[in-house]
């Protein structure tokens, strides 16, 4: 039987030269810069008190009587729904921090440690500019669209500093909407005027041209003067119908050669004659007005009464509105509900040491453990 083979001896496990490039990467890549974090944040990070506050933008729910009355809101207009969202915007622009810079000096608080803490605090010659980029980092604003409350949080050296910053932002916030206030109701008293002088100016033609076309025609209101000459027309044909009857009295009575019936005959032609004549100016020249026949007669004033009676609507609509918006410029519509006022900390709770050297290291142990298993990766292609 042939002996079986027997595999060679595993030679004692020792550290290589890619073992030590591993451990000094990890030394180098995540405990160096975790202690250089941890002495920073703990030697010479500054404390930071948080001041929070909370409010939302409401609109005036009671209507006022002309609005009642009339349903006039969609003319002069609402509140929007947006008004939430510009005030988020506003708080996080540059026009509210050159306001509380302004106020408070921003710029000389959140300098004084920088020779100590530059990674929380601002150079001392810093611009607007670069006070605009700071403030995103001590101004925490979280909005929330679906119920319109928006929360504020504001981090400086002391919690005193803090609560002005904060109070500061509830001041500038409820001047916005105060002037978002005025300029609505400037632009609804603004409109509502000019639209009330255009329907005053189309009133005003639309009466000047009834008012010419009575002088031109001499003719008050053709409807009228219609009825009166229908009662004329009516008033022959009652006088034709009694001058039949008399002639057929006569026929009884006398031959044709009585003069009486010649008489009663003249009498009848010329009444027939007339009220061919009465009918023959309704749908021909009327002698009071050059080129003009009954029926284009007719057509001009209803087209002029028509136009009238719009004017005379849009006047009375513009009246309302102009009321309704007097109404509403009266009150406001719009104001900032303050549901939380800043508060005044009693202990710093930033920076978050632990939070941030947790990340750190959670961070660095990905970066050494990618790098590592890329390292691996080529050599075992190689």
């Amino acid at each position: 039987m042939p002996e079986p083979l027997q595999r060679p001896a595993v030679p004692p496990a020792h550290l290589r030269p890619r073992h030590y490039g591993v451990l000094t990467g990890f030394f180098a890549l995540v405990l160096l810069p975790l202690v250089a974090l941890g002495v920073y944040l703990y030697a010479y990070a500054n404390d930071q008190f948080a001041s929070t506050t909370g409010f939302t933008v409401r609109s005036e729910e009671t209507s006022s009587a002309t609005e009642i009355a009339g349903g006039l809101s969609s003319i002069i207009g609402g509140p929007s729904s947006t008004n939430g969202d510009v005030l988020y915007a506003y708080i996080q622009s540059q026009q509210i921090v050159r306001r509380v810079q302004e106020q408070l000096d921003l710029r000389a608080h959140y300098a004084q440690n920088w020779r100590s803490d530059p990674v929380f605090s601002i150079w001392p010659d810093a611009t607007i500019e670069d006070l605009f980029w700071f403030w995103g980092r001590v101004v925490r604003v979280s909005y929330d669209k679906a119920s319109g409350l928006m929360s504020v949080q504001v981090r400086a050296g002391t919690a005193e500093y803090a609560q002005q910053v904060a109070q500061a932002v509830v001041r500038e916030s409820e001047a916005m909407i105060n002037e978002l206030n005025r300029q609505a109701r400037n632009d609804s008293m603004t409109n509502a005027q000019l639209d009330l002088e255009a329907s005053v100016e189309r009133l005003r033609i639309a009466r000047e041209e009834v008012a010419a076309f009575r002088a031109r025609t001499q003719i008050v209101d053709p409807a009228a003067d219609i009825q009166g000459r229908m009662g004329v027309i009516n008033n022959l044909q009652q006088q034709l119908a009694q001058s039949l009857v008399d002639h057929d009295l006569l026929l009884q009575n006398t031959t044709d050669t009585d003069p009486r019936v010649r008489q009663a005959l003249r009498r009848i032609e010329v009444i027939e004659d007339r009220i061919h004549s009465e009918r023959l100016n309704f749908a021909t020249q009327d002698v009071t007005v050059l080129d003009t026949d009954y029926p284009r007669l007719i057509a001009q004033f209803e087209s002029l009464m028509v136009n009238q009676e719009f004017a005379e609507r849009t006047y009375t609509a513009a009246l309302s509105a102009l009321d309704a918006a007097r109404s509403n410029a009266e009150r406001q519509s719009l104001y900032l509900a303050t549901y939380i006022q800043p508060t005044l900390a009693e202990r710093a709770e930033y920076p978050q040491r632990l939070l941030l050297m947790a990340l750190a290291a959670l961070f660095m142990l990905l970066i050494w453990a990618s790098l590592t298993l890329v390292y691996y990766s080529l050599r075992d292609r190689g």
